[in-house]
């Protein structure tokens, strides 16, 4: 199986390899590129994919598929990586499967024998984007609890047992780490997702029957609204000009 994976949706933007020589991927190696842009990554998603193939000398009609972040997380950062993502797919004829930056971030403390996350980034605009996980043996993870967009006093455990915490949101508000039943390492209050870890999800998922037709991957975005007001930010408004 070979699987690329390809994550815009942050301030991190990656790219990730997937090549296992048998089906239960349990030697599957994988080779990745990571950098922390805040802008640019339509610029640079492509090169990262393109330079993983020629280092692995693996064509893209070799590729099995392709494991899309789709988000939650920045507005344009989510519609880049479902575009490239898209337009891959279709260029080279290959299925998809969506991946979510909190699934992506979950999966991190997963693969060490960790039974149930929280995952969590911050949203800006004093909100956090959250969601809780438990291992799955076919999937690697399930969602526990639906993904959400709120202040973090609206984050609560869906199951009465310990929770590894993960994710930006957590050093954005510290307060999270406080929450009963949370364990955070604080290496993991500062990760974002790394393309490496859709590339592993997205592989379980392949091979249990996840695959999708490019048309049908859709952005996760969680809320319309982009930006506070003037208002909302406390901040005087301009006056009107009068009619």
């Amino acid at each position: 199986m070979r699987i690329l994976a390809l994550d815009a949706a942050t301030e991190a933007c990656s790219a990730a390899l997937l090549v296992s020589r048998d089906a239960s991927l349990a030697a599957a190696e994988v080779i990745g590129r990571y950098e922390e842009l805040g802008k640019s990554h339509a610029q640079r998603i492509l090169g990262m994919a393109e330079s993983l193939l020629a280092e692995a000398q693996v064509p893209w009609s070799a590729l099995d598929g392709i494991a899309a972040s789709v988000g939650p997380g920045a507005f344009t950062g989510v519609r880049v990586s479902v575009a490239v993502a898209q337009g891959l797919a279709f260029g080279a004829g290959l299925p998809v499967v969506p991946v979510t930056t909190l699934e992506a971030l979950a999966w991190v403390v997963m693969q060490h024998g960790i039974t149930h996350a929280l995952a969590c980034l911050d949203a800006r605009m004093g909100e956090v984007y959250w969601g809780c996980f438990a291992a799955d043996p076919a999937t690697g993870l399930i969602a526990s609890s639906p993904s959400r967009v709120g202040p973090p006093d609206g984050v609560v455990l869906p199951l009465p047992c310990p929770h590894r915490g993960i994710g930006r949101g957590f050093s954005a508000y510290p307060r999270l780490a406080g929450l009963p039943g949370v364990i955070v390492d604080p290496a993991h209050a500062r990760a974002l997702p790394n393309a490496r870890e859709f590339a592993s999800l997205g592989a379980l998922r392949f091979r249990a029957g996840g695959a999708l037709d490019p048309a049908d991957l859709s952005p996760l975005y969680l809320r319309d609204k982009v930006a506070l007001t003037e208002a909302e930010r406390g901040r005087p408004q301009a006056p009107k000009e009068p009619l």
